[in-house]
């Protein structure tokens, strides 16, 4: 089972949860808001832009120490990784 956002505590977490992100889409893509490449990358974007905004509205604090660079590594990676 996947965790959830709130629970991913770990690499491997992480990993589980974005094959259920990818789950999700094979099962049913076309449910998604953002079904294509282009728009689930500007949907992040723009979602990363105003995470601020996101927690602020869910009464939490944006993580100040999270790993960015981790983040746009994995991405970057993904382009070219088998």
């Amino acid at each position: 089972m996947s965790p959830s956002p709130d629970h991913v505590d770990s690499r491997e977490d992480l990993a589980s949860f974005v094959r259920s992100l990818r789950g999700s889409y094979v099962d049913d893509g076309n449910s998604w808001d953002n079904g294509d490449l282009g728009g689930f990358l500007e949907a992040l974007a723009a979602w990363i832009d105003d995470a601020d905004g996101w927690y602020g509205n869910a009464g939490r604090e944006l993580p100040a120490n999270g790993d960015w660079n981790f983040f746009a590594r994995a991405l970057r990676a993904a382009t070219r990784y088998e």
